[in-house]
């Protein structure tokens, strides 16, 4: 069986106020609230779930949120490695405008054996799937009493001992860490600000973002898929670059755009394509689509496919467009 292992190493319960108006300093009454279990790679899953594939989402979590977590939507996917306490909280507080305001809970380090559990949940779930993807995505923690990030050579180990294609969505010192050495990374997927701090200078056209794809994908790396906020997306390779946007309906709640763009691309790259299909341009089609999506929708998690959301795609992009200050987000 093919599919699709997600593993996520800081879960969270994502929790989204909607407010009319948000003033610093000032007491606020939400609208409503809402409350689920999320981490990147849960979004990712649920996203792919959404789109028909078949997908584990392998998420640590803490002991007091399991009940919660085996009781919402996205139960059925998730493979718990559960670790003492809560699990910490990242809070979105969306106004009348749409605007919003997101504060992540700092990640918590995790123990020594914590992590061999987590490993030996990922070859479980990579053991029972033939050329299956793994995408490793959000924040990694500290190992407890280390001072350093938990190491991804055994996760990339695994990946290689079972065929499985790698993809990464990381961000902050865990990208910096992999992109010493990125080699056999399949798909990497910055940010253009990110993007920006990897090669060391401003990206202000969709050129100067190609070449600085083109830098990466030389360490190694596969395909770059660089998110450049309300311009769209491009996919990098070494002799291909492909744009792609699409609108949303309505824009409801921003945060994770990102996972489902992620989870469209790779529902592109694993679907049938007719005979003669550019595969990397439905690739690229499917995650404008699915990022429109997901920001349409009022919680982080997505359910659904996307529907009436068309993307337009350049497999020759201009490569002098100034990218607006949006795109920098």
């Amino acid at each position: 069986m093919s599919g699709i292992v997600t593993l996520t190493a800081a879960g969270a319960i994502d929790a989204t106020y909607r407010v009319g108006t948000l003033h610093r300093g000032a007491f606020a009454r939400a609208d409503s609230y809402t409350r689920e279990v999320s981490g990147k790679g849960v979004n990712v899953s649920a996203a792919l779930a959404a789109g028909g594939a078949d997908t584990a989402a392998i998420v640590v979590l803490g002991a007091d949120d399991v009940r919660f977590a085996r009781c919402g939507l996205t139960a059925p996917l998730l493979r718990i490695v559960e670790v003492p306490g809560a699990t910490r909280v990242n809070t979105s507080i969306i106004d009348a405008q749409g605007a919003t305001t997101k504060v992540n809970a700092p990640t918590p380090p995790l123990a020594p054996e914590a992590w061999a559990a987590t490993i030996a949940a990922l070859r479980e779930e990579l053991a029972d799937r033939t050329d299956p993807w793994l995408v490793v995505s959000g924040s990694l923690p500290e190992l407890a009493g280390t001072g350093t990030l938990v190491d991804l050579a055994p996760v990339r180990a695994l990946a290689r001992e079972h065929g499985a294609r790698v993809a990464v969505d990381t961000s902050g010192a865990a990208l910096d860490a992999l992109l010493v050495d990125p080699a056999g990374i399949d798909l990497l997927t910055p940010n253009a600000e990110e993007l920006s701090a990897a090669v060391g200078r401003p990206l202000v056209t969709l050129g100067e973002v190609v070449a600085a794809a083109r830098e990466i994908v030389a360490r190694g790396v596969g395909t770059v898929l660089a998110s450049l906020g309300a311009d769209g997306l491009i996919a990098v390779t070494a002799d291909r670059a492909v744009f792609a946007r699409a609108d949303a309906p309505f824009v409801a709640n921003t945060a994770g755009a990102g996972d489902a763009a992620l989870a469209g691309f790779l529902l592109g790259l694993t679907s049938a394509p007719a005979a003669g299909s550019d595969v990397l341009a439905l690739a690229a089609a499917s995650a404008a689509e699915w990022g429109a999506h997901a920001v349409s929708h009022t919680s982080t998690v997505v359910s659904g496919q996307p529907v009436g959301i068309r993307a337009l795609v350049h497999i020759e992009p201009d490569l002098a467009r100034v990218l607006t200050p949006e795109g920098h987000e």
